[in-house]
């Protein structure tokens, strides 16, 4: 018979910090997001995710980031954060001159 684990069992009271790992696929282009993995700390972290998420060596640099330590937007205020660009003409190209040199834009 199964007897289940005392709630202050070490085993169970504890559990590794979640970690997000980016991974960059070639030098020169960006790191993308790629999954979450739990791990004692970084230097675990960054191993792990190399073995997880760069199987194939299709990986050319791994981050780490503690999902703690991330902080996001709510998306209730994208109002706030991503209004529309329209109310922002001076952001849109029409107040230029481009010079002859550039007339491929």
């Amino acid at each position: 018979m199964n007897t289940p684990k005392h709630p202050a069992d070490p085993a169970t009271a504890t559990e590794w910090p979640l970690w997000e790992v980016f991974v960059r696929s070639k030098a020169g282009l960006d790191h993308k997001h790629c999954g979450s993995l739990h791990a004692a700390d970084a230097a675990m972290a960054i191993q792990m995710a190399r073995d997880v998420y760069t199987r194939r060596q299709e990986g050319s640099s791994v981050w780490v980031v503690r999902s703690e330590q991330i902080v996001a937007s709510d998306p209730g205020d994208k109002a706030m954060y991503f209004d529309p660009a329209e109310d922002k003409v001076y952001r849109h190209p029409t107040f230029y001159v481009l010079p002859q040199a550039v007339n491929h834009m």
